[in-house]
């Protein structure tokens, strides 16, 4: 990622590469990004959902103590590729990720859809 994110709302855009499975071309995504100390802490805490997807930058690890629903959860190295992919239920502490540089937070069972799986690449549109 060259350039820095700041708070706020932008576009996650999945890169789909079929692979036999016929799911090719661009899949976008309401994003929040919370770059900043305090939105990061903050993150999805007490909160009943989101529309899309949160990222937080720059991130190694998560949470989910005080949230209310299981979240997917993808861990992205400095190229925005996702190196992680799992599902927290809460009240969960999540083991920080080696070569991870952000975090996409999303409810659970939605990543999947979108086709998002381990060395998929993202990119992020405003921020």
């Amino acid at each position: 990622m060259a350039r820095r994110l700041s708070d706020g709302r932008g576009v996650l855009v999945v890169h789909r590469e079929g692979e036999g499975d016929g799911e090719e071309g661009e899949v976008r995504v309401p994003l929040e990004i919370a770059a900043s100390y305090r939105a990061r802490t903050r993150g999805l805490l007490g909160r009943d959902g989101i529309d899309g997807a949160m990222l937080l930058t720059p991130a190694g690890g998560v949470h989910t103590f005080r949230m209310r629903m299981p979240i997917d959860v993808a861990h992205l190295d400095r190229g925005l590729h996702v190196i992680a992919l799992h599902t927290m239920k809460p009240g969960r502490l999540g083991l920080p990720r080696l070569r991870s540089r952000h975090v996409l937070e999303a409810e659970a069972g939605v990543m999947a859809g979108w086709g998002l799986r381990r060395g998929v690449r993202v990119t992020i549109e405003g921020g």
